[in-house]
């Protein structure tokens, strides 16, 4: 699995871009912005995107995906309890920071343990509520897509609507911290980390 990263949109998102160097064919996940970007990139590396995968549905995870998917035809995939942010401003909270951003429905719903197939890439889908109800984390082989589940040192914010701290902090204990040490952890905002610096650094899950 080969993987893109850039950072978009306002609140500075970390949107990935997964493929597989066999096919070419590719995922987008959490386009939150940047849109031309991101598109500049998918084009650059002649890829053949798939799906665009929301791991949660506020809109500095999703704003870029209409446009996204113009561009590539690809399928909007996001957990089920999180389907109806795409299509509400204000259970995105996009209309709550100057915007009123509203995208496409899914066109397919992801439920825990689920397995996206990109050419020769699974992706695992672990559902770990608490930032919103419908948060997951993409697991493929050592390689954590976190969303804004988990960040370096830190966790998402659990203040929102939907949101619950108890439920993040048996989230990431139940499903993240039962990962092996070298599992690398690519999070929604901020640098890289790994599953092992997180259980013996981050204050929050000790």
């Amino acid at each position: 699995m080969k993987i893109i990263e850039l950072q978009v949109g306002q609140l500075g998102t970390n949107c990935y871009v997964v493929y597989c160097e066999q096919t070419l064919k590719a995922g987008v996940i959490d386009p939150g912005g940047s849109a031309e970007a991101i598109i500049a990139e998918i084009k650059k590396a002649n890829l053949k995107v798939e799906y665009i995968i929301n791991t949660h549905g506020h809109a500095d995870h999703i704003a870029a995906n209409d446009a996204v998917q113009q561009a590539t035809g690809a399928k909007i995939l996001i957990h089920h309890e999180d389907a109806d942010m795409l299509t509400s401003a204000q259970r995105n909270l996009s209309m709550f920071i100057g915007g009123g951003i509203v995208c496409q429905p899914a066109d397919q719903l992801l439920s825990h343990n689920d397995t996206v197939i990109i050419g020769s890439i699974e992706l695992k889908v672990l559902h770990t509520p608490g930032h919103t109800p419908g948060g997951i984390c993409l697991l493929s082989d050592k390689v954590l897509i976190a969303g804004d589940t988990l960040f370096a040192e830190s966790i998402g914010r659990t203040d929102f609507p939907g949101g619950s701290y108890n439920q993040l902090i048996n989230s990431i204990k139940d499903n993240l911290m039962k990962l092996a040490d070298d599992v690398e952890v690519l999070p929604g905002h901020g640098p890289k980390t790994s599953i092992g610096w997180e259980r013996n650094h981050n204050a929050f899950i000790q």
